[in-house]
């Protein structure tokens, strides 16, 4: 693969924001949210890959070892759809009943996903993996709990999508703004591509559901890709409004508030 010097320079860009957020950013709530968001993605693929690649015979430790490993893998998409659920909250004008309503739905699959996935761990099965290098734990069961699991995401982050499209279509027709100006300041480019990667993993995982390590493997990829979009969405928003005066505030002007983001101006 050739990187561009466009794609070097936006990559250290990028690293130059972060850096500039978490050392001169004041401290408040959604600093905290993003430093955990941030960087437990590196602890839960840690543990992933001590899981794997540790030799290990007892498959009752291996059982605890997944439940861990699940156990911050559902951290991770709480924290995540965490900053999904503010920034809704928020474009509808912190209307306090949608906030309880998404909150409300939101837990409620949540305890059904908990529910499904340590179900799925205490009837699993652990053997020898027949694919080289793989010495460790390695699950062999088949099962369609993850799936399940994925399904209920989807329909969450497809809701809050739609939440935020309705919002997003009312500016339009307030306002004298073009329909992509007013889809840029709702950040719908974050809510499509969470949707994009649960709908591909319900598709894969209906395509393989006798094999339990790729439903594995694609949750573990699912709760990254879900803390990345969190806090890039997060440091472009902060971005803007450290600079509300640069080329892209014509675009977004986000104020920000201790516990999440304001309305844009569309």
């Amino acid at each position: 693969m050739v990187y561009s010097t466009d794609d070097i320079g936006e990559a250290l860009s990028l690293q130059s924001v972060k850096w500039t957020f978490l050392l001169r950013s004041r401290w408040n709530k959604m600093k905290c949210l993003y430093i955990v968001t941030r960087y437990l993605p590196f602890i839960f693929l840690a543990m992933g890959l001590s899981i794997y690649f540790t030799p290990n015979e007892n498959l009752g430790k291996c059982r605890v070892l997944e439940h861990i490993e699940s156990g911050f893998g559902i951290v991770l998409i709480i924290v995540s759809e965490t900053f999904f659920i503010l920034r809704t909250y928020v474009l509808w004008n912190k209307n306090r009943i949608l906030l309880a309503a998404t909150l409300s739905t939101f837990f409620i699959f949540l305890v059904a996903s908990l529910s499904i996935v340590f179900a799925t761990g205490i009837s699993a099965t652990y053997t020898t993996s027949a694919i080289p290098g793989i010495i460790g734990c390695y699950e062999n069961s088949t099962s369609f709990q993850c799936f399940i699991a994925f399904l209920l995401l989807s329909v969450f982050e497809l809701g809050l999508m739609v939440l935020t499209l309705i919002r997003a279509m009312q500016n339009w027709r307030i306002n004298s703004g073009g329909l992509y100006v007013v889809l840029v300041n709702h950040n719908i480019s974050y809510y499509a591509c969470g949707l994009l990667f649960s709908v591909t993993n319900i598709i894969i995982t209906s395509l393989f559901l006798q094999y339990y390590s790729y439903q594995t493997i694609l949750y573990g990829v699912q709760c990254i890709m879900l803390a990345i979009l969190a806090t890039r969405m997060h440091l472009h928003l902060w971005q803007v409004n450290r600079h509300p005066h640069s080329p892209t505030s014509t675009l977004v002007h986000v104020p920000m508030s201790d516990i999440s983001f304001a309305n844009p101006v569309a």
